[in-house]
C-alpha cells in the first residue's frame, strides 16, 4: 500500500474513537482505563511515521499496554529506555482523563522499567542491531490499546475482564487488527503470548496468513524468567519465522 503510514495512523485514530464510544463499564474491578492512543498520540504517530512502511513479513501482536510501557510512551511494549534509545522516539505525552494516583503517566520521565518491553526490544536489538534493519521486515502492535487498573492500581489484563463487558472492545480491536493485516500484508502474525495468538487464530482461521506465538516476556510468567530471549528465539526458528 503506497501510503501505509497514513493508513495506519487513520486506523489507530478510528480505533481510539471506537473505544471511546464503548465507555468504561468494565465492572467493579476496573477503576481506571487509560487509552494511550489519545493522550500519548504524539509518540505513537511518530512510531508509525518512522517504522510503518508497508509491507512487513512479520507482525508481532501483543495483548495490551503495560503500566510502565505503552501507557507511558504510546509505543507497543514501550519501555522508556528502549523507545528513547533504540527506536529514537521521545516526545511530550499528555495525561489520561482519569489518572490513578498510584499509576501516574509521566511519559518519558517515568523512572520505572517495563520488563516485558525491555526483554522484547532487547531481543530485537541483539539480533538485528539497528531498529531500521528490524523494521524492514517486522512491526509490533498491541491487540488492545487500553490499560486497565483496579482501585489499588494493580494491572488488569483483558482476559481477566468478563467477556460480556469486553465485547464492544473486542469487536473494535478485531476490526483494527483486520485493517492492520490488510495494510501491512504480513506473511506471519506472531502472538506474544496465548491471548494474542487466540484472537489472531479466531480472526484469520480461513486465510493463508501463518499464525504462531512466542512466550510472553512478562515476569509474571515463571518460564519467561529463565532466558526468555533464548526461548523466544528458538520458537521463532522452529516456526521458520527467523533463520
Amino acid at each position: 500500500m503506497a501510503d501505509s503510514k497514513a493508513s495506519l495512523k487513520q486506523a489507530a485514530q478510528e480505533l481510539a474513537q471506537d473505544l471511546a464510544k464503548c465507555g468504561h463499564h468494565f465492572g467493579p474491578a476496573v477503576h481506571c482505563v487509560y487509552n494511550p492512543l489519545e493522550y500519548a498520540w504524539a509518540p505513537h504517530a511518530l512510531y508509525i511515521e518512522k517504522y510503518g512502511a508497508s509491507p512487513k513479513r512479520v507482525l508481532f501482536l501483543g495483548m495490551n499496554p503495560g503500566p510502565f510501557g505503552m501507557a507511558q510512551t504510546g509505543v507497543p511494549f514501550g519501555e522508556v529506555a528502549a523507545v528513547r534509545d533504540w527506536l529514537k522516539i521521545k516526545t511530550p505525552v499528555k495525561k489520561p482523563a482519569l489518572e490513578h494516583p498510584k499509576r501516574p503517566v509521566e511519559g518519558f520521565d517515568c523512572p520505572r522499567s517495563e520488563v516485558s518491553g525491555r526483554r522484547l526490544w532487547g531481543l530485537f536489538a541483539q539480533k538485528f542491531g539497528s531498529a531500521q534493519i528490524f523494521f524492514k521486515d517486522h512491526f509490533v502492535v498491541n491487540y488492545c490499546p487500553l490499560a486497565f487498573f483496579s482501585d489499588t492500581g494493580s494491572n488488569i489484563t483483558p482476559d481477566k475482564i468478563p467477556a460480556a463487558r469486553m465485547q464492544p472492545v473486542l469487536a473494535a480491536c478485531d476490526q483494527h487488527l483486520r485493517t492492520m493485516v490488510e495494510i501491512l500484508q504480513p506473511e506471519w502474525l506472531i502472538g506474544v503470548g496465548d491471548f494474542a495468538q487466540k484472537r489472531a487464530k479466531g480472526l484469520f482461521a480461513d486465510q493463508p496468513l501463518k499464525i504462531g506465538k512466542v512466550l510472553h516476556p512478562s515476569p509474571a510468567s515463571p518460564a519467561a524468567n529463565k532466558d526468555w530471549a533464548g526461548a523466544a528465539t528458538r520458537q521463532l526458528l522452529e516456526l521458520g519465522v527467523w533463520k
